[in-house]
């Protein structure tokens, strides 16, 4: 059984005992569980599609920390003038573990 949830503007497919990075939450805390009921698709046996999101279900997920991504390199420069500029950006994620979909 899968799903499809949005989160933030993109859509994340997710399986139960499964991990994801979810956009950050810092109210969200280690070790808390979390309903997420925004469900755009719910797959298995039976397919079921929402209009917008798929009503009486929700995923089950426990977070399991704050963690940061990859780290992305800016460089800009202007040629013949001398000017250049390095600047980095790490994306924050909150690291989330699906346990099931209640109400499927």
């Amino acid at each position: 059984m899968y799903a499809f949830i949005q989160d933030g503007g993109r859509q994340v497919r997710v399986e139960p005992g499964k991990t994801v990075y979810l956009d950050y939450r810092g109210q969200w805390s280690p070790g808390e569980e979390v309903l997420l009921d925004k469900v755009l698709l719910l797959g298995g046996e039976e397919l079921k599609v929402g209009s917008p999101y798929v009503e009486g279900v929700q995923v089950k997920a426990k977070v399991e920390g704050h963690v940061k991504g990859k780290k992305i390199v800016v460089f800009r420069f202007k040629r013949r003038k001398n000017v250049r500029v390095k600047k980095g950006f790490r994306h924050r994620y909150t690291k989330v573990r699906v346990e099931e979909f209640s109400g499927a």
